[in-house]
């Protein structure tokens, strides 16, 4: 595949941008995603603006895309350029936007992103209040790998100070991001 690689992916690039398939583009964003694990296609995907398109993604209604666009993110953002990138791009909101989903991989692509995405810079953002919150209920959920997945953020991302303050703020309301189902 190394000489038709680009070609490859930019023919996936194009048929998802062209089809009217729902099925189709749930299948082509999966390969996509796949293919985000490998470090030979960075340079690839920046170029045909996978990025962008991923982060685009994240808005849709169909759940099964925003799980892939997350999932791909989620790879990519491993390299210190994507990361960049989809700090700059202002990628962080949309990723956190994820975290309220009812499907658990989704949530657990877009907590890991989030992991991936903190820098000195970016921690204000990707460790704000909501978030926390918002890992302090996933702590508790039943499923073992999202409430394990909870616990490393707070611990390893987040301050004491931070999470005594959602733990506070929590006490005092009702609403929230609802539990992703098992």
């Amino acid at each position: 595949m190394e000489l038709g690689r680009l070609e490859y992916l930019q023919a996936l690039v194009t048929e998802f941008q062209v089809t009217d398939s729902p099925e189709a583009k749930e299948q082509v964003l999966a390969n996509l995603a796949n293919f985000a694990y490998d470090p030979k296609n960075y340079e690839y995907f920046r170029q045909l603006q996978v990025l962008d398109l991923f982060l685009d993604t994240l808005t849709e209604d169909n759940e099964t895309l925003v799980e892939f666009a997350v999932g791909g993110l989620c790879n990519l953002c491993l390299d210190k350029t994507n990361k960049d990138y989809i700090l700059e791009a202002n990628g962080v909101e949309p990723i956190i936007s994820c975290l309220s989903s009812s499907n658990e991989e989704t949530v657990m692509s877009a907590v890991t992103t989030l992991m991936y995405l903190t820098t000195p810079q970016s921690r204000q953002q990707t460790t704000a209040l909501p978030v926390v919150e918002c890992m302090l209920r996933f702590s508790l959920s039943t499923s073992r790998r999202l409430s394990n997945l909870a616990a490393v953020f707070l611990e390893d991302y987040c301050t004491p100070l931070q999470v005594e303050e959602a733990r506070n703020l929590s006490k005092h309301t009702a609403v929230g991001i609802p539990l992703p189902r098992d």
